[in-house]
């Protein structure tokens, strides 16, 4: 774990000097620090940023520490700076491994219990108009929260994600993913992602190719071999989730919905720094 610390901080103040990160020269704990924390959080803390601060200044990694309401602040201020961040990781990843083969998936991050889904203050259920519940089709259950939509690499390091509320159609959402990859890469998707226009599209673009698997009625059916392919390649992106879902605890804390979406945007992006750090 200390090397791992050392190693996210080194990394993200190298990142901030990288794109000429200007802060106030009076600031008494740096973007960078503020950072570190959100992610060894999010690594070890199940999240949780008072303990991480608290771990970290005890063992002698930071000397000062921000008050709770002072480092929400902060780190809501560096939201477009982990994002960024994530995106410069996801060139990395895009280029490593020696097949240029890909992943896309969905899963689902509950905000909170069905039994609650009329009182989420997160989401108010009128507001929204039901726009977080969704479905789980693997687990044959309803959930309210979000959705992680990732593209993976082969090695199962995301290159592409993006999160939209539960009820969002992993078709629709397909289209609005760049799809910035190497050229002539494939990528693999369940039957969830059938869809025979955006599949010509890209044919005809050349640059990267769909494999989406088929359902029964489909006509355009794929080989025996290729659907055997693609359960193959398709693993990466569930152990992705599977590792995220690891760092998640069992109920993500938050007083607003964009303090609950940076926050799942933090796990992912921990998820994908563990490659480097």
């Amino acid at each position: 774990m200390d090397d791992q610390v050392i190693a996210t901080y080194c990394l993200t103040d190298d990142f901030l000097r990288y794109i000429r990160h200007r802060e106030p020269a009076d600031r008494a704990v740096s973007d960078a620090e503020v950072l570190t924390v959100a992610l060894v959080a999010a690594q070890h803390f199940r999240g949780n940023g008072e303990a991480a601060w608290r771990f970290l200044v005890a063992h002698g990694y930071m000397r000062r520490r921000l008050s709770r309401s002072q480092y929400n602040r902060r780190l809501h201020a560096a939201a477009p700076l982990a994002e960024r961040l994530f995106c410069e990781v996801a060139e990395v990843w895009k280029t490593t491994g020696t097949e240029r083969v890909f992943a896309v998936d969905s899963m689902p991050v509950p905000c909170c219990d069905n039994a609650r889904i009329r009182r989420s203050k997160l989401y108010p259920l009128a507001e929204t108009d039901g726009a977080f519940r969704g479905y789980q089709s693997s687990k044959r259950r309803y959930f309210y929260g979000l959705k992680i939509h990732a593209v993976v690499n082969e090695h199962g390091r995301p290159v592409e994600v993006h999160l939209t509320p539960g009820s969002y159609n992993d078709t629709a959402e397909l289209k609005n993913f760049s799809l910035d990859l190497p050229a002539g890469a494939v990528v693999y998707g369940d039957k969830a992602y059938t869809d025979y226009v955006t599949e010509d599209v890209l044919a005809e673009a050349g640059e990267v190719t769909l494999v989406a698997d088929r359902k029964k009625d489909s006509t355009r059916p794929r080989p025996a071999w290729q659907t055997y392919v693609l359960q193959v390649y398709r693993k990466a992106v569930e152990t992705a989730f599977g590792e995220i879902e690891k760092l998640l605890p069992k109920s993500i804390h938050a007083v607003t919905g964009s303090g609950f979406e940076l926050k799942v945007f933090l796990f992912v992006l921990a998820y994908s720094l563990q490659g480097l750090c």
